[in-house]
């Protein structure tokens, strides 16, 4: 046996009373929207404005719905569409696990598109400041998957392997933790520094595909160290279904930037 360091066993559930559970995992999602929140009250008022505070807050509860359904529905439908298929009322049963990124992506980009519409915001301009504090979520995850000891990595003999349970006796990247910085940690202080730079957050466009261009690139070097989904395996050119997933980010995410232009904002009625 390889050497390896020991998993550190932390119980997935942080409080319980009676039938009453609190799991790292729904802690990360509620942390990462409370803190989020919080930031983008602040980015959202910087010039060239994209929305008011209260504007924002009303925002929260169509994000969250985003998150929700469009990662439990691009779960189903990218990764298990036969199983759901057979058993459609599974879908439902989102207590046991199987939500998407890239679904939760879509279902926030339909409600930024819907919501934007329906307050008279600039949609794109709103979405530049939204996809800033997406990061804080993203890492808070990972560090949650990491807990639960699951969405392990490849083998390997690097010292800081670990034999996680249920993987087998060899040991593993812990590449929850490499996503977690990638997606996580690096890509938040990336757009920090972007979106502190007024030229930039005036290119109505340019942060909303640094961001998908930039996640892109985090999860498709992440995917490089961890096990794809045992019911998936290695798929087209031995890349794994995150990795096709994310080349579409990528390309988007280049084009938002190229494409993007300064744009005043809109002038104010006198008072």
């Amino acid at each position: 046996m390889l050497h390896a360091i020991p998993f550190p066993r932390i119980d997935p559930v942080l409080v319980e009373i009676g039938p009453f559970a609190i799991r790292w995992y729904a802690l990360a999602y509620i942390a990462g929207i409370v803190i989020g929140w919080r930031l983008a009250r602040r980015l959202v008022q910087r010039p060239p404005r994209a929305a008011t505070p209260e504007q924002l807050d009303d925002f929260i509860v169509w994000a969250t719905l985003g998150i929700v359904l469009g990662g439990r529905l691009g779960y189903v439908l990218f990764y298990r569409p036969g199983h759901y298929l057979l058993h459609p009322w599974e879908a439902l049963y989102i207590w046991q696990g199987g939500m998407s990124f890239h679904g939760g992506m879509l279902g926030v980009i339909l409600a930024l598109w819907w919501f934007a519409r329906s307050r008279g915001l600039d949609w794109l301009r709103f979405a530049d400041r939204v996809v800033c504090v997406v990061p804080i979520g993203l890492g808070l995850g990972r560090i949650a998957n990491f807990i639960n000891g699951e969405l392990w990595g490849r083998v390997t003999e690097v010292p800081w392997g670990m034999v996680f349970p249920g993987a087998g006796p060899l040991p593993r990247h812990p590449s929850q933790l490499y996503q977690a910085a990638l997606e996580g940690a690096v890509l938040f202080a990336a757009m920090m520094v972007l979106v502190g730079r007024p030229g930039l957050r005036a290119r109505s466009g340019f942060l909303s595909g640094a961001f998908l261009a930039g996640y892109g690139v985090a999860r498709i070097t992440g995917e490089f160290f961890r096990q794809p989904d045992a019911h998936l395996g290695f798929l087209w050119g031995g890349a794994t279904m995150g990795q096709l997933l994310s080349l579409p980010m990528v390309a988007v995410g280049a084009w938002l930037m190229l494409r993007s232009r300064a744009e005043p904002e809109p002038a104010r009625p006198a008072a």
